[in-house]
């Protein structure tokens, strides 16, 4: 969803498996500035020199983000031992803060397996509102989980701290629209650059294996 639109915006989003046959992986290779972007500054990197750290900024709220996930997860499972993958919830405005704050919380208390994917659920095909504190918290308390533990970690200097790192790093990487993808702290791309989230994630293994390949 593109950060200038993100309040109207809908639809749906081609996805499928990402590669590039073989007869065609030279013709279609991505190219820097169509399909995918070189930051003119590298952004933070929290992966060790010899790992490869790709990056999903989302925001739950977001019908392409929920369209995602489930091909993501998916293409995450088939990622080689060298590339870390991480989410990083975006903030476009104050009012994404909560969700950034639910985001972190459930990582901290080792929920993120379990919830992550029903808080994606739960927006956009129960319908429901999760964008104050409150209700996120009520939200969580029907999954099972204790309301004064979660609400600890919900409103903890720790939580509060990846927040504010995630927009840092946000605007590190100059996302635009989410959901997107950074690579190793030097490469963007988004459904928008390659036209669809299929070809976003082509670009991701095509960047991955360039670098892995100039090491």
């Amino acid at each position: 969803m593109q950060r200038r639109a993100f309040f109207t915006t809908t639809g749906s989003l081609a996805l499928g498996a990402a590669f590039l046959p073989p007869g065609l992986a030279q013709a279609n290779a991505p190219r820097a500035g169509t399909d995918f972007l070189v930051l003119n500054r590298p952004a933070p990197v929290e992966t060790p020199a010899d790992k490869i750290e790709v990056i999903e900024f989302f925001w739950y709220n977001c019908p392409h983000c929920n369209s995602f996930e489930p091909v993501l997860s998916e293409w995450v499972k088939k990622l080689p031992k060298d590339v870390v993958f991480k989410r990083v919830p975006v903030a476009f405005s104050d009012s994404f803060v909560p969700q950034q704050r639910l985001f972190y919380a459930l990582e901290a208390l080792g929920l993120t397996e379990q919830l992550h994917a029903r808080v994606f659920a739960a927006i956009h095909g129960e319908k429901q509102n999760l964008s104050q504190g409150a209700a996120i918290v009520d939200w969580v308390v029907k999954h099972g989980i204790d309301r004064a533990r979660f609400t600890e970690q919900f409103n903890s200097f720790s939580v509060s701290t990846k927040a504010t790192r995630a927009t840092q790093l946000q605007t590190a990487y100059q996302v635009e629209g989410v959901p997107a993808l950074g690579i190793a702290g030097r490469y963007y791309t988004d459904g928008a650059l390659a036209q669809n989230m299929d070809r976003v994630l082509q670009v991701a293994d095509y960047l991955t294996d360039q670098i892995r390949r100039t090491r």
